[in-house]
């Protein structure tokens, strides 16, 4: 049975998750991000618990269950002016820090140095972390791909769904790579892509079937009516079945452009679904937003009956 049938829908319905990465990153962040959810264009966001302002957004998750938010695993620390490292306090997960303290800058540096044991107590401090402020998260996915082994093919699904598994977590993974515009995972990866996907259903961990986003980065005369052409372009090719698009929200204030390379495409990505012709895109194509609480909960009713088997 497809995804979209066994989550109540028909076969040819697309079904999309707009999911705004990086909740917690800073303030800035975190106003785009909740004002965007009270308003109801995205479905859900996922924290990433290892930041400043992640004690800020999961209080407030806590006290706003009505809106998805997920846990966005946090394990690089890209940004020169602002850094952060592990939650982890009670054990050793020294393999996934660098010289000072900190994550790495990029997946590779993660890749060649991170223990899986290590990443697995980090995994499962991040979610704990959560749930210790209030939180009920929905859903779980990776900042800036690091545990898929992009880089180096060395990654850790294995922890990841494992852990997934144990919280009654759906995890951001495509089941399926195909060619066009907008796919997030490279096309090189799909005999890989689909042995974790095996995986995951043999862990009942319930994934996506697609997974798309624009280029994280301004580009050259990029402006934000080209970047609303883009999108548009992107729904418009939307398969049936579900697919998460990514995008990475914020405000456009001083915070913000103190220490982030790319502030005026993140200020583009808060304007875009609050936009009417976006949203009259989604009407006029019939594309339905949905959200990852329903992805949840066919895990825990999957999860119920074989337990009950």
């Amino acid at each position: 049975m497809s995804l979209a049938k066994a989550l109540g829908y028909n076969e040819n319905d697309r079904l999309l998750i707009v999911n705004a990465d990086d909740y917690g990153l800073c303030h800035s962040v975190n106003e785009s991000t909740q004002q965007l959810l009270k308003e109801e264009v995205i479905s859900s966001a996922t924290i990433m618990m290892p930041c400043a302002w992640a004690r800020s957004g999961a209080l407030w998750s806590a006290q706003n269950p009505q809106y998805d938010v997920g846990v966005h695993f946090t394990f690089t620390s890209e940004w020169e002016p602002y850094s952060w490292g592990p939650v982890t306090s009670n054990a050793d997960v020294s393999s996934l820090v660098n010289e000072e303290g900190y994550f790495y800058k990029d997946s590779l540096g993660f890749e060649q140095h991170a223990e899986a044991e290590h990443v697995k107590i980090e995994l499962v401090n991040q979610i704990e972390k959560a749930l210790k402020l209030g939180m009920n998260p929905t859903h779980a996915d990776n900042h800036m791909g690091s545990l898929y082994g992009l880089r180096t093919g060395k990654h850790f699904m294995v922890e990841v769904l494992d852990v997934c598994a144990a919280y009654g977590l759906p995890f951001r993974l495509p089941r399926y790579i195909t060619i066009e515009e907008g796919q997030v995972a490279p096309p090189e990866m799909k005999e890989q892509v689909q042995a974790i996907a095996n995986l995951a259903d043999s862990k009942g961990v319930v994934i996506l079937d697609y997974l798309i986003g624009l280029p994280f980065q301004l580009e050259d005369g990029q402006t934000y009516d080209s970047f609303k052409t883009n999108m548009k372009d992107l729904l418009g090719v939307l398969k049936p079945g579900v697919t998460e698009l990514i995008i990475h929200p914020s405000l456009l204030t001083e915070e913000f452009q103190a220490f982030h390379r790319e502030p005026a495409k993140r200020n583009m990505e808060h304007d875009i679904f609050r936009d009417p012709e976006i949203m009259n895109v989604l009407k006029d194509a019939g594309i339905k937003l949905i959200h990852w609480r329903e992805l949840q909960k066919l895990q825990q009713e999957r999860t119920n009956k074989s337990n009950s088997l």
